[in-house]
């Protein structure tokens, strides 16, 4: 038997069908089986494998900085904004009724990348606060320091971002639904990891880092 989707996505009838055959799979005869084929196997297999790819991709940049930073705190300080980019993304489809799909996730991963950069600057930039050629200012003062100062770098990388995905997610012309969950999912995500980076980064790395960086303790044992 086959059948074609109408008027909904393929994520809720894969859904249906699946309740369907687990209630009748326990009345047929163990010599058969029901087993659901087509595009239903292929969109579980891409949404699995994308998942891997954002947890790994995750996970290699973390500790990618924690080599640079010679430091376990300062990336994972850096990571606080992903549940902002994760939880504007998931914001950005429920108000547009947007599905989760592979385009969705890869604009997933862009606002990770973005929110990521944007980041680095500012904790970057904090822990240069820190240094004796800046007053060897504490952790709350480098922190608002570092806000003041790289917040129209952080604004510009994030406008000029959500600016260029605006007509892709409006899916204007002839297949433009197809890219739009892209478009959607990096405006979302990375309007709330912008804050979240601008607000919530210089807070937590106010409180997570109260001594300096190595270098600088270095510095100040031997002048």
């Amino acid at each position: 038997m086959s059948a074609n989707v109408q008027g909904t996505d393929l994520g809720t009838v894969s859904d249906a069908v699946d309740t369907i055959v687990g209630r009748y799979s326990g009345q047929i005869s163990k010599a058969s089986s029901i087993t659901v084929r087509g595009q239903v196997r292929s969109m579980k297999d891409s949404f699995y494998q994308m998942g891997l790819g954002i947890v790994f991709a995750v996970l290699l940049v973390y500790f990618l900085m924690v080599v640079n930073f010679q430091s376990w705190m300062d990336p994972f300080i850096i990571l606080m904004a992903l549940p902002g980019a994760l939880a504007g993304i998931l914001w950005a489809l429920f108000v547009t009724r947007t599905t989760i799909s592979v385009p969705a996730l890869m604009g997933c991963i862009m606002a990770i990348g973005v929110a990521t950069s944007n980041s680095i600057l500012m904790v970057t930039f904090a822990n240069e606060q820190r240094g004796p050629q800046f007053g060897n200012l504490d952790a709350g003062a480098a922190a608002l320091a570092a806000g003041r100062t790289r917040l129209r770098p952080v604004l510009m990388t994030a406008l000029a971002m959500l600016l260029g995905m605006l007509p892709m997610s409006l899916g204007l012309g002839e297949g433009g639904e197809q890219n739009a969950p892209l478009g959607r999912a990096v405006i979302g995500g990375l309007t709330l990891a912008t804050c979240y980076t601008l607000f919530f980064v210089p807070t937590a790395y106010s409180w997570l880092r109260p001594t300096p960086p190595k270098d600088f303790d270095d510095e100040e044992a031997h002048p």
